[in-house]
């Protein structure tokens, strides 16, 4: 009889902690992102170590961390090869248990991360990366992309400078999955708008020497060169190009990828008059103003926030509000990435617009112009807004979408 009310003791005590463990393994609250970019290279400054920056302020204005959640980041250089950053990502995920993958500029970095986070059931949060495949033919349920993309490129800079009379394009594309995106996407706003492409050449990654192909673009007579490039390769075109007098003789250059960083490194002089697009600018508005005061205070080298390292910030800061919508992490990142859809997004520098089933989140764009020295009031203040794309325009129409999760 002992015996028997001994087993039922056990029994009963097994059950309660059985019970007791359920919610608390639903309750996980641990939360780790590995920040994955070129940390010393041609892009680092658009991400970078400040892109790690704006990952923790994001934490930290998250709230969780005050609610009792644990969020570590990592961080890691990809190199810009897509082998060193998938070997980096698959340890991260398989030995040190990150959970997302955040900014990954270079698109066939990101295009071979996206595979593998789906693979292993991870996320990645896009920011760096601009093809447009990401939420397009290669789109999948664990990526999601924010800041920026080809299309938005190609329909910002490429139809307003056609519409305005640049109606003959010479592109002076880098060698890879980015750059043939853009050119690709330019090409098809240029001739939509009544342009016609005149020609092409291809550049190697981090070249140094752009004066082959800057007098192939010369001799184009084209009036816009495109340049289907982006950091040191755009400003390295750019200085080249002054170098040439191509400007003086009558050409105008088309940066279709440029950061404020980038004309900062630049300077006004070189820089101004230079028209491009992007989703965000330190001087906006109030709320931009007083997150990049922030920012910079916390930057290397007191830098301004890049397009993308905001775009880090904005995306980190809703992937924790989905978490905390689950009630903890799931250790599934479809499911999280789902929440992410779900949840209205509405943060302080992009505001308020829907995560589409394609994993592109809807926002405005802008196209800027550099200022003249003379029109400047101060460091950093570079750009005068020349015209809004509304965030409708400044994305693909899910109707013409190629990704496969997209109901037609």
């Amino acid at each position: 009889m002992t015996t028997r009310i001994a087993r039922r003791f056990a029994a009963s005590v097994a059950l309660a902690a059985l019970c007791l463990a359920t919610p608390a393994l639903a309750q996980d609250k641990t939360v780790k992102i590995g920040v994955l970019n070129d940390m010393a290279g041609l892009y680092a400054d658009i991400g970078g170590p400040n892109s790690v920056v704006a990952v923790k302020m994001a934490i930290e204005d998250s709230g969780l961390l005050k609610k009792g959640w644990k969020i570590d980041v990592v961080s890691g250089d990809h190199q810009n090869k897509p082998d060193v950053g998938v070997n980096l990502a698959r340890q991260w995920i398989d030995n040190d248990k990150v959970d997302a993958i955040a900014d990954t500029p270079t698109s066939s970095v990101a295009l071979a991360i996206s595979n593998l986070v789906k693979e292993k059931n991870s996320v990645l949060l896009n920011s760096g990366a601009a093809t447009a495949d990401l939420t397009g033919k290669a789109c999948t349920p664990n990526t999601v992309s924010f800041t920026y993309d080809t299309y938005m490129l190609a329909n910002g800079t490429g139809k307003a400078l056609t519409k305005a009379g640049g109606n003959t394009w010479f592109f002076l594309t880098v060698d890879y999955a980015f750059g043939h995106a853009l050119e690709r996407d330019t090409t098809a706003a240029v001739t939509a708008n009544g342009g016609k492409v005149i020609g092409g050449v291809k550049h190697p990654l981090n070249t140094s020497d752009f004066s082959s192909f800057l007098l192939q673009a010369q001799s184009s007579k084209s009036k816009i060169i495109g340049l289907a490039n982006a950091g040191g390769d755009t400003t390295n075109s750019i200085k080249q190009a002054a170098e040439f007098g191509i400007i003086q003789g009558g050409q105008k250059l088309a940066p279709l990828l440029m950061f404020v960083t980038d004309v900062h490194s630049l300077g006004l002089k070189t820089a101004q008059g230079l028209t491009f697009t992007e989703s965000f600018y330190w001087d906006l508005n109030d709320q931009t103003r007083a997150w990049s005061k922030r920012f910079a205070a916390l930057a290397s080298k007191n830098a301004m926030p890049s397009m993308t390292q905001a775009g880090n910030y904005a995306m980190v800061l809703h992937y924790l509000k989905a978490m905390e919508a689950l009630g903890g992490n799931p250790r599934d990142g479809a499911k999280v990435v789902a929440k992410m859809k779900e949840l209205p997004t509405d943060d302080p520098l992009f505001g308020k617009g829907p995560l589409r089933a394609d994993g592109r989140r809807l926002i405005p764009a802008y196209l800027f112009e550099v200022k003249k020295p003379e029109e400047s009031k101060g460091p950093w203040d570079y750009y005068k807004q020349i015209a809004t794309i509304s965030a409708e325009d400044a994305a693909k129409p899910l109707e013409a979408s190629d990704c496969p999760l997209v109901k037609k």
